[in-house]
């Protein structure tokens, strides 16, 4: 059975969202022309690209629920939320295609409390819902390569603890310029902590621009080229004589956006979830050139094999 979209994602908007899409049979529809974009259902279980609908028999009382699909392979049952973040969640899809095109569209971040208000679901779902599609968010494995900026700040702290580092939270961002950008929690901020995260996301063939930290020098010598910018200097933009642009300006700017949504969306962010939070930020910085409902449809692909229990099993 197949899928098609019936619009084109950069036309939606909260509007058409709400009007064409809160019917859970259109939403539901709607979710799997994103999740199996060739058109065929795919099964979660084996990957085999053939299946069909299970539909109940006229006349039955225990009925099939909409959007079940059967493997011709392994036989398996399944739905477009299994093997997904999606998985085992009892919320509508329409409430969860309203909260992806909320994070989606929210610059600077949005609250579970918010989420909860607008969506009439408990502020215990939407926690879960929120931290689920930003769990899907994590690292793609790809490395970073063109012009890359790479710098840290430190995050977190309240009241007069934001002046002390002690209470901060050190956050390093490794971002091409005009393009992607990755996140990484760092235990402090060392020579050793900062060669591994460059390792971790960033190709050899890039050139790398950070500002006048010691421990850039020893890890990046490795790379393609080092630009420092000598911000102690007060020298924050350089032309270079090959007509290339040293500057830390763009990492500068991710880092606004962040601090803006935990200090002024959440309040205080603890270590263990500030990751996730982070991710949500770098993906909407590597798709904001894309409209709110395109960027929107570019989530289902990320949640599938992720999985985020609400406590994590014993064993």
């Amino acid at each position: 059975m197949k899928t098609k979209p019936e619009f084109d994602a950069d036309e939606l908007n909260l509007i058409t969202l709400a009007q064409e899409y809160s019917d859970e049979d259109k939403a539901r529809k709607l979710f799997e022309s994103w999740r199996w974009p060739g058109g065929k259902p795919i099964c979660p279980h084996c990957k085999f690209d053939e299946a069909y609908a299970m539909k109940s028999k006229p006349g039955t009382k225990n009925k099939m629920r909409a959007g079940l699909y059967c493997c011709a392979a392994c036989r398996k049952t399944f739905t477009a939320t299994v093997g997904t973040v999606m998985e085992d969640s009892h919320l509508p899809i329409s409430k969860w295609l309203m909260a992806m095109f909320l994070i989606s569209s929210s610059k600077k971040g949005m609250s579970a409390h918010q989420v909860h208000r607008m969506l009439k679901i408990t502020y215990k779902a939407a926690w879960f819902l929120c931290h689920r599609i930003r769990f899907s968010f994590g690292d793609d494995g790809v490395k970073l390569k063109g012009v890359v900026e790479a710098d840290e700040t430190f995050v977190g702290g309240r009241g007069e603890n934001r002046t002390k580092s002690i209470r901060k939270i050190p956050v390093m961002v490794l971002l091409e310029r005009g393009g992607r950008a990755k996140t990484r929690l760092v235990a402090n901020v060392s020579q050793h902590n900062l060669g591994l995260a460059l390792a971790e996301c960033v190709d050899k063939s890039a050139i790398v621009n950070t500002d006048d930290h010691p421990g850039y020098k020893p890890a990046l010598r490795a790379y393609r080229r080092h630009d420092v910018v000598n911000h102690s200097a007060d020298e924050y933009h350089r032309r270079n004589p090959d007509g290339t642009i040293s500057t830390t300006n763009s990492a500068e700017s991710f880092f606004s956006l962040l601090k803006k949504g935990v200090y002024g969306s959440w309040h205080h962010v603890s270590r263990e979830h500030l990751p996730k939070y982070a991710n949500e930020f770098a993906f909407r910085w590597g798709t904001n050139k894309l409209t709110d409902g395109a960027r929107m449809a570019t989530m289902p692909p990320l949640f599938a094999g992720k999985r985020l229990m609400y406590r994590q099993p014993v064993n």
